[in-house]
């Protein structure tokens, strides 16, 4: 009897142990990081953030890769799956800041409207193209569970592609946005990079 609740009372710490572990993961801080690759040693990327400031994010074999490109808004078509940062308007509708569109497979990817960190009061909505209005203000209605948004893009608004990737694209010079979580003791490990191809910088 004493081993069988000794047996117990390990499980039960063993539960309770991985119950917090999985908590802490849950919430750990989310950080935004914009800039260009300085660097890569082994898991270790090193990046000049466009504040100024040098930054090491470490990479797991679970950390996926994202290849940026330039994509125009014709390509873009009714059930097309697309992000975009945005900025509210009067009426209710939001203006682009950018436009990312994602291949098929990785449809349903972040699905929601958000507050997002690319400029004060900006958003990020993702979700599945409806309406696609390219002669009448370029005008996008974009649904996701729970709701929609009208997003007006103006023609000087980045669109881009973001295309499957490997780390063959990480490399000094590169420019890349990622967003990571950050552990207690500062560490800053990559669950996605997108990073940019031929040269381009990421809008997101």
């Amino acid at each position: 009897m004493k081993i069988t609740l000794n047996k117990m009372l390990l499980a039960s710490t063993l539960a309770a142990a991985m119950a917090v572990g999985l908590a802490q993961a849950a919430d750990a801080p989310r950080v935004g990081v914009r800039g260009a690759i300085t660097a890569m040693e082994g898991d270790a990327m090193h990046v000049k953030v466009n504040s100024g400031e040098d930054v090491i994010v470490h990479l797991t074999p679970a950390t996926q890769v994202r290849a940026v490109t330039l994509a125009k808004i014709d390509e873009i078509k009714p059930g097309s799956y697309i992000g975009s940062a945005a900025m509210p308007n009067a009426d209710g509708s939001l203006t682009a800041l950018e436009v990312h569109v994602f291949p098929p497979a990785m449809a349903g990817t972040g699905d929601g409207h958000r507050a997002f960190d690319l400029k004060e009061g900006s958003s990020m909505t993702n979700g599945t193209v409806g309406d696609l209005v390219v002669s009448n203000g370029r005008t996008l209605t974009v649904k996701y569970k729970g709701g929609e948004q009208k997003i007006v893009v103006p023609e000087d608004v980045p669109i881009v592609n973001l295309e499957p990737g490997d780390r063959s694209l990480l490399k000094a010079g590169v420019k890349v946005v990622l967003f990571a979580a950050q552990g207690a003791d500062g560490t800053i490990t990559a669950q996605a990079i997108s990073a940019g191809k031929g040269g381009i910088t990421p809008p997101m």
